[in-house]
């Protein structure tokens, strides 16, 4: 089955600052697809030139075998987006918006419907400004799947929701892929990106760094486990990074954390320094590499600090939510 989404070698830049340098990626149709970065990497970026919010300086870019640059239109009808906010009239209701945004499309899903789905009924006829937000959010999926698309692209949808809201979401996300919907998803979390996808991207500077199922690029990483201990007394951390095996040794409130791809020896060695110094072992965990531990591996071998070509979304002028009902 061919690809649901290729992009090969996408740049776009801003009044001089190369934003997006060079990303190549594909997403496989029915799999949850994760774009990874830090603030600035280039992911809005490189998802509002996919769905034609942006034109892209160079570079190809295929959607649901569609020539997404010289189709944009089509794509459009194809798609499905739910950017990070949503804009909507404060007087208008759900059900209006979704009668108002299916005008738009030559296929569309009727709003009672869709109202049912994302537990909207009760609310039907509220007015947008007296929605919570996980409603609102809930509002902009309905709105994402107005013309029952063949790929959906959910920008950071998670962010400032509260853990039940958050809950709910992923549900809704798992059920888009059972359905037989092709997801992309930008997030900040890593704990969401790591129990949601399939595969992801991490793109940072502009240019795509790794790209892999999140086990695997957990599995290919250095392997370090992290360590955090608590003692009464606290042991000081200059003693704790003599110890064999002991990296990135540091005090973190009142624990000492460190990492180490030595377990066995490392901890035997720290079960010798507890027991010479006579203090009182409160908390000791240990824990394997997660999906956290490889993004911030890659992402700051160079200081942590994102170059300024790499700040895009800061100089960029950021596309409203609300264009979405521009996608005729």
């Amino acid at each position: 089955m061919p690809a649901k989404v290729i992009v090969r070698d996408l740049s776009k830049r801003y009044s001089g600052v190369q934003a997006v340098r060079g990303v190549s990626f594909e997403i496989q149709a029915g799999e949850i697809f994760g774009l990874l970065g830090p603030n600035g990497a280039g992911k809005t970026t490189t998802l509002e030139c996919l769905v034609g919010l942006r034109e892209a300086d160079a570079g190809e870019i295929e959607v649901c075998g569609l020539d997404a640059r010289k189709q944009p239109h089509e794509v459009k009808q194809r798609i499905g987006v739910a950017l990070q906010s949503t804009a909507l009239q404060d007087k208008i209701t759900p059900r209006e918006a979704l009668k108002l945004f299916g005008a738009f499309y030559r296929e569309r899903a009727e709003p009672a419907a869709l109202l049912e789905r994302f537990a909207l009924t009760e609310k039907a006829d509220a007015r947008f400004d007296t929605l919570s937000g996980g409603q609102r959010q809930r509002l902009a999926l309905a709105l994402a799947f107005v013309n029952k698309p063949e790929l959906v692209l959910l920008d950071e949808p998670t962010t400032g929701l509260d853990p039940s809201a958050r809950r709910e979401l992923h549900t809704e996300i798992l059920q888009m892929k059972r359905d037989g919907h092709t997801v992309l998803l930008t997030t900040h979390y890593l704990d969401e990106a790591e129990q949601l996808c399939d595969r992801i991207a991490i793109i940072d500077h502009g240019r795509v760094i790794a790209t892999g199922a999140p086990r695997e690029l957990i599995a290919q990483s250095s392997g370090a486990q992290s360590v955090t201990l608590v003692t009464n007394p606290l042991i000081d951390a200059a003693a704790v990074a003599g110890l064999a095996g002991a990296d990135d040794v540091r005090s973190d409130g009142g624990a000492v954390k460190f990492r180490t791809t030595r377990p066995t020896q490392t901890l035997a060695a720290l079960a010798a320094l507890i027991g010479a110094r006579r203090v009182e072992l409160v908390e000791l965990q240990v824990r394997k590499a997660s999906l956290e531990d490889v993004f911030v591996g890659l992402t700051k071998r160079d200081g942590g600090v994102a170059s300024p070509a790499a700040e895009p979304d800061s100089v960029a002028p950021k596309a409203s939510a609300g264009a979405k009902g521009t996608k005729r």
